[in-house]
Formats: C-alpha cells, sequence, structure tokens
C-alpha cells in the first residue's frame, strides 16, 4: 500500500499520515497484538471493524463533548493524493482534525476485572485508591471509576491515581477529563446494556484543539473495551468478552514466553477472532456490517 503523504507514526495498529498542518489520515490496519507483541496474522476485517464501531460512538457522543472526526471516506482526500490500493483503504480511514494529545489515558472502569482485580486481589486498592470490601471478581462498582493510566512509549502503561493525573494535566484540565470521560462511559453503557452488552470497562484519549478538550483515536472499540454478553455475566467469574479472547485462549495453552517471535495462530483462531469483532459492532449498532463500506459478505 502506497500512500503519498508524509508518515507521521505506525502504531501496533494504525498507521497515520499527514495531510496538512491541520488534519491528519489515519489508516487503520488488521494487525493484531496481544501482550504487546504483534502477531503475524491479521484478523480480517479487523480494521475496519474498528473503524465502523469509533464512527458510530464518535456520533452518539458527539453531544457530550466534541471529537476530531471529519470524515470517514478516503475520497474526500481529492484526487491530488495517490491512494494505492484504494480497496484496501475503504471503511478503515479516518480523516481527522490535527489535536494536541494529551499524556494521560483515561480507563474507566464500571466493573471490576483484569489489572484492577488482580490489584485489588492484593492490596484492597484500585490503581492506588481503596474501594469497598469484599467485591468478587467481575463485580460492578456502585459508580464507574476513572483510573487514569500513564501512556507508555515501549512496554506497559503505568496505572496511576487521580492525584497523579492532577500534577501531569493540571487541576482543571484533569477534573474536565474525568467529568468527560465519566459522562460518555454512561451513556454508552446505558445503550450497550439495552443491546444486551456489558461494557465492563473502558480507554478514551483525550486532545485539545485550539484549547478545547476533544475525543479523539479510537473510542469504545473491542481493542480498547471489554464487552460481555449480559447474558453470561455473574459476579465471581470473568465472562467471555468480544475481542481477542480466542487468540489469548490460544496463547495461553502453547509455550511461548510472551516475546517476540509470536506462535502463528491456527485459521480456526484467526476466523473466530475476526467473527467476534464483527458480533460486537452489529451488536452494539442494531447494524450490519455488511452495509459499512469495503465490508466482504
Amino acid at each position: 500500500m502506497t500512500i503519498n503523504l508524509p508518515h507521521v507514526h505506525s502504531g501496533k495498529v494504525r498507521d497515520i499520515y499527514e495531510i496538512d498542518s491541520e488534519k491528519l489520515l489515519m489508516v487503520t490496519s488488521d494487525r493484531l497484538s496481544a501482550f504487546d507483541v504483534v502477531l503475524n496474522e491479521p484478523i480480517p476485517e479487523k480494521g475496519r471493524v474498528l473503524t465502523a464501531m469509533t464512527k458510530y460512538w464518535l456520533s452518539q457522543l458527539n453531544n457530550l463533548v466534541p471529537n476530531h472526526l471529519l470524515s470517514v471516506d478516503p475520497m474526500d482526500l481529492g484526487s491530488e493524493i495517490n491512494l494505492d490500493n484504494r480497496e484496501f483503504l475503504l471503511g478503515r480511514t479516518m480523516i481527522c482534525k490535527r489535536a494536541e494529545m494529551l499524556p494521560v489515558e483515561c480507563i474507566v472502569r464500571g466493573f471490576i476485572t483484569g489489572s484492577a482485580w488482580k490489584e485489588y486481589k492484593d492490596k484492597g486498592t484500585v490503581h492506588g485508591e481503596k474501594v469497598v470490601s469484599g467485591l468478587r471478581e467481575s463485580e460492578q462498582f456502585k459508580q464507574p471509576l476513572f483510573t487514569p493510566s500513564t501512556k507508555a512509549t515501549s512496554g506497559h502503561d503505568e496505572n496511576i491515581s487521580f492525584l497523579e493525573a492532577v500534577e501531569i494535566l493540571g487541576s482543571d484540565l484533569a477534573e474536565k477529563v474525568k467529568d468527560a470521560s465519566l459522562n460518555c462511559y454512561r451513556m454508552a453503557a446505558d445503550l450497550a446494556m439495552g443491546r444486551g452488552i456489558i461494557i465492563a470497562d473502558t480507554k478514551f484519549e483525550f486532545g485539545l484543539i485550539d484549547g478545547e478538550l476533544v475525543l479523539a483515536d479510537e473510542v469504545l472499540t473491542p481493542d480498547s473495551s471489554r464487552f460481555w454478553p449480559e447474558e453470561q455475566w455473574k459476579p465471581g467469574f470473568a465472562p467471555p468478552s468480544f475481542d481477542k479472547q480466542p487468540v489469548r485462549d490460544f496463547l495461553d495453552s502453547v509455550e511461548w514466553d510472551k516475546k517476540p517471535p509470536p506462535p502463528n495462530l491456527p485459521n480456526e483462531v484467526i476466523s473466530a477472532t475476526s467473527s467476534r469483532y464483527i458480533e460486537a459492532y452489529e451488536k452494539i449498532s442494531g447494524k450490519s456490517f455488511e452495509d459499512w463500506p469495503g465490508a466482504r459478505s
């Protein structure tokens, strides 16, 4: 794939290009990472699902907080920009306003699971702050928790307390991102619950455009969130999630030290993972993925 735009950055999943001084092009690939290692095999349709989910949620949350998205149509870039393999790009591109990204990731937890559950079992805290005793794994908090982390340039992000976020962002901005994160989570969680999906936790990223706080990057996707089927949720157990769980299960079943190079994924694991991503989009949005630009029927 060739795009005659200056390349800005490539992450584990996304490639970012500069359109001009005010706009960026984000291309979401089908790459998949597990245990901070990018795997050898792409997951078909994953990039399109992440883009479709982000567009859906940004439109739902726009009344709560503005966002950076301008268009998901690569044709809006204009004919003067050469896009090799436009078929690949269709449905997986986001034309965005350039934002000054905040150095804090904004995690909201509605249920205790993952790293929060591990810390709670060991210390009775979540992100260093004391919470009510006696919680079981996967139990719902009485109120969602704002639990930020720092962005790691390599390796794992580091969980921090809200007071540490204040030290990084300043009091006013930290309060703004906390309120925006909690408001977005509550609205999204209510909508998803009405469609049989629990959003156990999620990660938001915010930036500033001309001093205004905006929601940016991916939003409420299976990569940035933990989605559970409501009918399979029960406190005391970890429900299956609509994400790369088949990949995690496979990698846990083989001898691998969680360092490159990763083992190759069987075809059935690749197919099961792709199906989970698509199912998550369709259940939450109420739309058929086949109608998304570029989706394979």
